[in-house]
């Protein structure tokens, strides 16, 4: 395969793998929020008749995790080798600890749940490390992407100022405001739909021949 062809692909999939993973984590978050449906997650009582969505929502957690590695490292791809390395870095590590976080939570959960009467400090223990953590450095995380889509040119503005904003969202009220977390898989969502329309349009832009005059 060649550097076009691959130039061309690498947009493809971290669109797809951008889709795959805020359906995913939309889910996974509408699931839990059944079973919790409003106030502290770690105080509420969990209805037994609805311990299956929480039980399918960290069956689904481990997969939005690896969609969400693949649309991290395909985005950095995208983006070349112009990318800030300061900004660069930020973005990585944002997106690696996002992911730890959201797996140690997953466990946690999945312990409390298999409990016959779960704790008062497991529940605390996993719902903090989602709901403060994770959202926290998924903010980190979108604001890092927003800027080198910025910088570089990659997004236009109203998407970089969206990503702004998402990114004060989830940095300071998701921790206490319930399906507050919904706006960042929705923004990836965006995101992604972006990434396609955008290759969708070059694609289709006839490519150079090589033995046409200059």
């Amino acid at each position: 395969m060649n550097a076009n062809t691959d130039r061309l692909n690498t947009p493809r999939a971290a669109g797809m793998a951008g889709i795959a993973f805020a359906l995913l984590l939309a889910a996974a978050i509408v699931l839990m929020r059944i079973a919790v449906p409003s106030g502290d997650a770690a105080e509420a009582p969990i209805d037994p008749d609805k311990r299956w969505a929480i039980q399918v929502a960290l069956e689904i957690v481990p997969f939005a995790g690896i969609f969400f590695l693949w649309f991290m490292g395909a985005l950095r791809a995208h983006t070349g080798e112009a990318e800030d390395r300061f900004v660069a870095t930020v973005f990585l590590g944002s997106g690696f600890v996002f992911v730890a976080t959201l797996f140690a939570s997953a466990a946690a959960a999945g312990t409390v749940l298999a409990e016959s009467t779960p704790s008062a400090f497991g529940r605390h223990y996993a719902y903090t490390l989602l709901a403060t953590y994770a959202m926290r450095m998924a903010a980190v995380f979108v604001l890092a992407t927003s800027t080198i889509g910025r910088m570089l040119g990659v997004f236009p503005k109203s998407l970089a100022l969206l990503g702004t904003v998402v990114g004060l969202v989830l940095l300071v009220v998701a921790a206490g405001v319930p399906w507050t977390e919904l706006v960042f898989p929705a923004w990836a969502l965006v995101i992604s739909l972006y990434i396609l329309r955008a290759r969708r349009g070059t694609a289709r832009r006839p490519s150079p021949n090589p033995t046409d005059p200059l």
